[in-house]
């Protein structure tokens, strides 16, 4: 098979590390079958569609700035790409054994049925690779094939988070599938405090529901959080049967609580457990609510021109501290 070339693109803030850079080091794809493109800015969107007309791969693969990947991860990525019909490659975000309780906590609360629901299985290995929709796929271990993703005006600069999610219903909406292979997978870490996690939540949200505004397409089960939150403020502190449904919740969260920290081994998980899973409804509920009722539809915050795509040479043992780096021309 003539391997295609990828491009690994990578946005990041400028300054500070990026550790998905020493993953990269021990690939096993041929080296000038590949480039890394780190893209400095402000705007992840934007980023990552400058950095896309700038690489000169087949396939685009969009990394976070830490992730961590199998050596044999584009391998895996490309052999999908022999059907023409496939637009978009990607699979699950996992959370290391080394994480914080906190931190693994979050990671079940996000790969479980009772927090992450229809899109737990961007944060779990189940299954085997297959066509699918946008709910399984997650933009910190994603891939496009170059030529559709620029016919299709890459990604929405007017949405963070969600970006890829539009993007993703736009491609099958053209006919094109997507393809979630659970052996594609990365290793990330969770939020490191819970103020970060509870902001994560609110952006979720928030992106969620600015995304429905701009679509004009409504997916009823990513507004049931929002739905909740508005009973809970609105008829629960009635009582009597009105509290059923909280009292319901609350039974649910402490069973799925003891049951990830069973699955977990870790009697230290069940506290967090049942802090981090309200929070994550609650607060993805808001961030909902605030993106229906009053759409940023983010303004810049910095002008384009600032951002900066440098080419990483592949297997330099310098990346780690980005000294061996070059503009992209």
């Amino acid at each position: 098979m003539n391997l295609p070339k990828v491009s690994i693109i990578i946005p990041r803030k400028p300054g500070g590390d990026v550790g998905a850079l020493k993953g990269l080091e021990r690939v096993s794809y041929p080296p000038e079958r590949y480039e890394v493109l780190i893209a400095y800015g402000c705007l992840p969107s934007a980023q990552r569609n400058l950095a896309a007309a700038e690489a000169s791969g087949d396939i685009l693969f969009f990394l976070d700035d830490d992730s961590l990947v199998d050596p044999g991860f584009l391998e895996t990525a490309v052999r999908h790409y022999q059907d023409p019909k496939v637009a978009a490659v990607g699979g699950p975000s996992l959370t290391p054994a080394s994480d914080t309780p906190m931190q693994r906590a979050i990671g079940a609360a996000f790969a479980s049925a009772v927090g992450g629901g229809g899109v737990r299985n961007r944060y779990r290995k189940e299954g085997s690779a297959r066509h699918t929709g946008d709910s399984e796929l997650i933009l910190c271990n994603l891939s496009f094939r170059r030529r559709v993703y620029l016919s299709e005006g890459g990604l929405d600069e007017r949405l963070y988070p969600n970006e890829e999610n539009e993007l993703m219903d736009r491609l099958q909406h053209e006919g094109y599938h997507l393809v979630h292979d659970p052996e594609l997978a990365v290793f990330r870490s969770q939020r490191r405090s819970y103020r970060a996690y509870l902001r994560q939540m609110y952006g979720y949200g928030r992106g969620r529901g600015e995304q429905t505004v701009l679509s004009g397409k409504v997916k009823p089960v990513s507004l049931a959080p929002a739905a909740f939150l508005c009973y809970l403020l609105l008829f629960s502190w009635l009582g009597g049967w009105f509290a059923l449904p909280a009292l319901c919740y609350l039974a649910l969260v402490a069973l799925a609580s003891l049951a990830e920290t069973v699955a977990g081994r870790d009697l230290r998980l069940f506290p967090w457990l049942l802090l981090v899973f309200p929070t994550l409804h609650l607060a993805y509920g808001a961030g909902t609510v605030s993106g229906l009722a009053r759409p940023r539809f983010r303004q810049r915050t910095c002008d384009e021109s600032s951002i900066e795509v440098r080419r990483v040479k592949p297997f330099a043992t310098e990346c780690a501290d980005l000294s061996d780096v070059e503009p992209a021309p």
